[in-house]
């Protein structure tokens, strides 16, 4: 496998497309996937190789301070998706839907789904649910608009879900996958698999010929993906599912503190940090 096929780390000089999406999964290749809320973010891991950047709701709670997904609204993310957009310059940037601004029709759905790839520039969109938003689904990828479906735990149903709980066990397991497979066939080219049980997603992966993005879903699916402050340890009680790979928090802590230490002594701004 060349360098210039590659989905994670290849050669730049383009966007990446749904169809390098495809292409990965036709030839086994894994891949991770980051959300992103801000050029400078977006631009240190398009750099790093990430190949697809995930403008998520969950910019509610780690950019806006709220309890869950549902507050955020489609006016909160069209400025971090062109942000994320105008900081990236290979990585497929995917916008998520907010809550309310698709479930009610097809027609709705294509609204708000216009506004996040005319006004911000966002290549493909992802909203939750599975049978229920199938015409929504159809609709969009007839009018030309990739989407990145997501089952499991969705968030922005979590007061009917009873809470942040694994999803698809027993029977639901089997509702899940006939979810997948509608999905699938009414165009979504990948699908979000959260906190469901390894060996459904394992399942579902192997059903699906368009790849899966697991979190909290084991090891199996073709892609895994993280919230950004979470992989960098700046949430105070990540998930289970969570790998923190940084003490970011506890770097800033410590940076601020020398900043604030050095002004309230003086010694900051030394003569090489002042202008004659």
């Amino acid at each position: 496998m060349s360098s210039s096929t590659t989905l994670y780390g290849g050669a730049g000089g383009r966007r990446l497309t749904v169809r390098d999406i495809a292409t990965a999964k036709a030839r086994g290749e894994r891949w991770p996937m980051l959300t992103a809320y801000d050029a400078m973010t977006a631009r240190v891991f398009d750099q790093a190789g990430i190949p697809v950047l995930l403008v998520g709701d969950s910019a509610a709670m780690v950019v806006y301070g709220y309890e869950s997904t549902v507050p955020v609204t489609v006016d909160d993310l069209l400025p971090l998706t062109a942000a994320v957009v105008r900081g990236s310059s290979r990585a497929l940037v995917v916008a998520d839907l907010p809550f309310g601004s698709y479930q009610s029709s097809p027609a709705q759905a294509l609204e708000t789904a216009a506004r996040f790839m005319k006004e911000a520039g966002a290549h493909a969109i992802k909203l939750e649910g599975g049978r229920r938003v199938v015409p929504q689904v159809e609709a969009l990828v007839a009018a030309g608009v990739p989407v990145m479906a997501h089952l499991g735990l969705t968030p922005q149903s979590v007061n009917t879900l009873g809470g942040y709980r694994v999803q698809g066990r027993g029977e639901s397991g089997d509702e899940l996958m006939k979810d997948a497979k509608d999905l699938e066939r009414a165009g979504a080219f990948a699908v979000v698999l959260e906190c469901v049980p390894a060996d459904l997603a394992e399942r579902v992966t192997a059903s699906l010929s368009i790849p899966t993005v697991g979190i909290g879903a084991g090891p199996a699916t073709d892609a895994q993906v993280l919230v950004w402050q979470d992989l960098m340890g700046l949430t105070p009680h990540p998930a289970r599912f969570v790998k923190r790979y940084s003490g970011l928090a506890a770097e800033l802590d410590r940076a601020a503190r020398a900043f604030a230490a050095d002004v309230t002594t003086g010694a900051f701004p030394a003569p090489e940090h002042t202008y004659e």
